[in-house]
């Protein structure tokens, strides 16, 4: 949960408006038709497809499972276009962070099952929180860009949705274990009643997760669970899901400077002390320990062959501190009285404290599809509460009186009210065009106290119009050509860095995607014009929260070219490569202009690759690599501040057996991350002049097992 500051609220989460309802086996025609119509209620209200003019990826159940050994979504997703991960232990399990053409995940907009997930006040998204939900996941899809309107913040690199599992019709269940380096393990159950009585389907999973980390004490404590029932009759869906997950995590964000970098890569100095005796020590429990649980109410309605709906109810609770060692302590920061020593006082002191987050999300999405004829129309919105309080209790100190602790020496109270509204429709002229147009409506109320100003009660009314046309040049060729405004409201560390103004963004995309039956190739290129973009500085504030600014001019001009070619019946390959220029300008820091400079953690040059070798549907071997160019970690581009370009690969393999007895499968998975021992770094942070690194690991393993029964 990380819940760096009073805030760093653990995402709120929920969702509800949506689940993906593919089945697994279908016995019956009828209901087959039945969850087709089911699930275009669902996708076609937050999904696009290749008619839409907007660039995006999906991932399959099939290709995150391969994969799927204890690392994190953003991890999984790492060989995705324009795609840039990295991982506070350097293993991929706790804390990890993705990118996208160069924005951070606050400004990502993240979604499960249409419900949003970025947390309200650090706009963050904390896959920790989220433990082993890859093993939940029917499918992925990230768009890039604005995209199209969907619920919560806007998106100012990339909006991402995930689908959890469908329902099944016949009973089934599975148990997988992983373990590999850093004594990484995975432990996941998974159950399903089959639907009863061909109505009602009842499934779960429970797992735990544990990693000592690459780097020294990051290791992560992990456990989660999914629970849902499902209802279906003739053209009715209705969906209760409960899930969750209790994570405790050794901090590890504090990096380590360049001279640590080339003696002690896995250094952390998280938790670090001297004793009485002078001695150098580490305290064992600074550690982020945060439990969230979300609860969900779905139903999906086929009214008639023209009107279907979906709407959807949805509670989270989240609620744990993270704790720190604070070495010479004043005692007026912590509400502590000074003591009176014969004489002498005592106003400083080594305690332990732990800042705490209590937070409630709750709300409404809802949406209505109608189809006839050329159009399609879709009418949605929602409506979602946060109530969050900040807490910090001192729970130990070496000079206090008993009685003084466990107080809490600051209360801080924040609500978040979020409503949106949005139309969005295609229209097909002919055979050769079609226009989409989308409009979404967004009133935000943030009221908090604790930052500077001491109280914020802001309001902000957003109208984010979006257009686009799409031509049929030939046959399984497509041109596209969109626009897309994006606003958002400033964050809880915004304010307290005096950064007020919301950023605006203005996004121009134009793209060919060609389809044949061995060839698939999408390329897109992309203007995105920010007005007062709120970018990374580069620095950290006292607690770890990454602070930025306000860039009265910046842009992202980029092209993106990713394809899927099946050389023959047994090879493939899907390569992607993305070049942009990523410019703030005239940019003015503290009064200075520094004229054009490239905007921070932007590099020019990001490219992946999968190679696929499948000699039969029980084999599957896949070398996966990645490139990331030179990026800098502030915005002037000072030498200091580079991080190098670095390139690693991956190699995946999957072997299924089938067997006639006891279980229906059992499928072994290896993964061999960093196969070349690329000794890189993909992150860091300045503090003042000097860079601090998040060095990743070398070559290292993970292997599994699942039976499927």
């Amino acid at each position: 949960m990380k819940i760096l500051f009073n805030f760093k609220s653990k995402k709120s989460l929920l969702f509800l408006t949506m689940t993906s309802f593919v089945s697994f086996s279908q016995t019956n025609d009828t209901i087959k038709s039945k969850d087709i119509a089911l699930d275009e209620v669902l996708i076609s209200a937050i999904r696009v497809t290749q008619k839409s003019p907007i660039a995006f990826s999906n991932l399959s159940k099939k290709e995150i499972s391969t994969r799927n050994l204890g690392q994190d979504i953003p991890i999984l997703m790492n060989y995705l276009p324009s795609v840039v991960t990295t991982s506070d232990a350097g293993s991929g399990v706790g804390y990890t962070g993705i990118r996208v053409r160069g924005t951070d995940a606050s400004r990502v907009n993240v979604t499960l099952n249409g419900i949003p997930y970025n947390d309200s006040e650090s706009q963050g998204t904390f896959w920790v929180n989220l433990v082993d939900i890859a093993s939940s996941t029917q499918s992925i899809q990230l768009q890039r860009g604005v995209g199209t309107s969907t619920n919560g913040s806007s998106a100012f690199g990339a909006s991402l949705n995930l689908l959890t599992d469908s329902y099944s019709y016949q009973s089934n269940g599975e148990i997988s274990n992983s373990y590999g380096s850093f004594n990484t393990r995975k432990n996941t159950v998974k159950f399903s009643t089959g639907l009863i009585n061909n109505n009602i389907e009842i499934a779960g999973r429970f797992s735990t997760i544990y990693s000592d980390g690459y780097i020294d004490r990051a290791f992560s404590d992990l456990k989660g669970y999914f629970l849902q029932g499902t209802y279906i009759e003739k053209s009715t869906l209705i969906k209760a899901l409960v899930f969750g997950g209790k994570e405790k995590t050794y901090q590890a964000w504090n990096g380590i400077d360049g001279d640590m970098l080339k003696t002690n890569r896995r250094f952390n100095s998280a938790g670090i002390y001297t004793d009485s005796f002078g001695n150098e020590r580490f305290y064992d429990n600074e550690v982020d320990d945060y439990q969230q649980d979300h609860f969900q109410l779905h139903w999906n309605e086929k009214w008639n062959n023209k009107w279907s709906s979906n709407i959807a109810l949805h509670y989270t609770k989240g609620k744990g501190f993270y704790e720190n060692y604070k070495e010479n302590a004043r005692f007026s920061s912590y509400g502590l009285t000074p003591i009176n020593n014969n004489g002498i006082i005592i106003d400083r002191t080594n305690l332990v404290r732990q800042k705490w987050l209590d937070n409630d999300f709750y709300g409404i999405t809802y949406s209505a599809n109608y189809k006839s004829g050329a159009l399609d129309l879709i009418l949605g919105g929602s409506i979602n509460q946060y109530i969050g309080e900040h807490f910090g209790k001192v729970i130990w100190a070496r000079y206090a009186s008993q009685s003084e602790l466990n107080d809490k020496y600051y209360q801080d109270d924040a609500t978040k009210n979020d409503a949106s509204y949005f139309a969005k429709a295609n229209y097909v002229l002919n055979d050769k065009f079609s226009v989409f147009g989308d409009l979404q409506y967004r009133r935000v109320n943030y009221k908090a106290n604790g930052v500077r100003p001491s109280l914020v009660d802001d309001t902000f009314n957003f109208i984010n119009p979006k257009a686009g046309v799409t031509y049929n040049l030939l046959h399984n060729n497509i041109l596209y050509l969109s626009y897309a405004k994006g606003s958002r409201e400033p964050n809880r560390n915004d304010y307290e860095g005096g950064n007020f103004k919301p950023e605006k963004l203005n996004d121009f995309e134009l793209g060919w995607r060609l389809n044949t039956t061995k060839v698939k190739l999408n390329t897109n290129v992309y203007y995105m014009v920010y007005k007062d973009q709120l970018i990374l500085t580069g620095e950290l504030d006292d607690v770890g929260n990454p602070e930025r600014s306000n860039s009265e001019k910046s842009y992202r001009l980029g092209i993106e070219l990713d394809a899927d070619i099946q050389i023959n019946n047994k090879f493939s390959v899907r390569p992607n490569v993305t070049f942009s220029q990523n410019n703030n300008v005239d940019l003015v820091v503290n009064n200075i202009n520094y004229g054009t400079r490239a905007i921070s953690y932007s590099p020019s040059v990001v490219a992946g690759n999968l190679f696929i070798y499948e000699p039969s549907q029980k084999l599957n071997i896949t070398l996966l690599s990645k490139f990331v160019g030179d990026q800098y970690m502030n915005n002037l581009e000072t030498p200091e501040a580079k991080l190098e370009s670095y390139f690693v690969s991956d190699l995946n393999i999957s072997y299924q057996i089938n067997t006639k007895k006891i279980f229906k499968s059992i499928v072994f998975n290896g993964l061999v991350n960093n196969i070349f021992n690329k000794e890189y770094v993909s992150n860091g942070y300045m503090y003042d002049v000097y860079p601090y690194y998040y060095p990743q690991a070398g070559i290292n393993f993970l292997t599994g097992v699942t039976f499927k029964f």
